[in-house]
């Protein structure tokens, strides 16, 4: 099984950061899965303008099939604006339809405010099953106070949520696997 962690955010660290965490605690409840953190400042993923993905430069290519070669996609953003950034919106508008069909797809929000904690449920939700991923009830919204001076996570009760997200995204990988066989 292949866990992929995407960082929405193309500048700051926090957001990169919960989503490691995200990898290290699915990690340490089931040590076979592999896990990879695409942090979207690394990539140079190209403006989406129609074409096929075989037209697009390398970075983006690379980006959208280590996504689609994914059983779980845990998304992060930070919330610029009330909304999720442009570069996640733009990677996400590079994928099909059907393209999740059959993976599990975590969300994990950073924000400035408390006031931003359901952006994920109004912009990213609709988005990941528009695109047939199967979304967990939990999810884990971060304020920027919940962080140290280093950007590490500070606040058990969101150390708990990115357990239980981790552990829901596992339960419900193996579910939908044993409905198949």
């Amino acid at each position: 099984m292949k866990l992929v962690g995407v960082a929405g955010s193309l500048v700051g660290e926090k957001t990169s950061q919960a989503v490691h965490e995200v990898l290290l605690a699915t990690k340490r409840i089931n040590q076979n899965i592999e896990t990879e953190l695409i942090d979207l400042k690394e990539y140079d993923v190209e403006f989406v303008r129609g074409a096929p993905l075989a037209y697009y430069n390398k970075d983006t290519w690379h980006v959208v099939n280590t996504m689609l070669g994914a059983d779980i996609i845990v998304f992060g953003t930070p919330v610029y604006q009330a909304s999720i950034t442009g570069a996640l919106k733009n990677l996400l508008d590079h994928f099909p339809v059907d393209a999740f069909k059959g993976k599990v797809t975590g969300i994990v929000t950073t924000a400035g405010s408390h006031k931003h904690f359901l952006v994920s449920e109004y912009h990213l939700k609709p988005i990941l099953t528009y695109l047939k991923g199967s979304v967990p009830t939990c999810s884990v919204f971060i304020h920027n106070d919940s962080f140290n001076d280093d950007n590490e996570i500070i606040d058990q009760d969101i150390n708990k949520r990115i357990i239980k997200l981790a552990e829901e995204m596992i339960m419900i990988k193996e579910r939908n696997r044993d409905k198949l066989n």
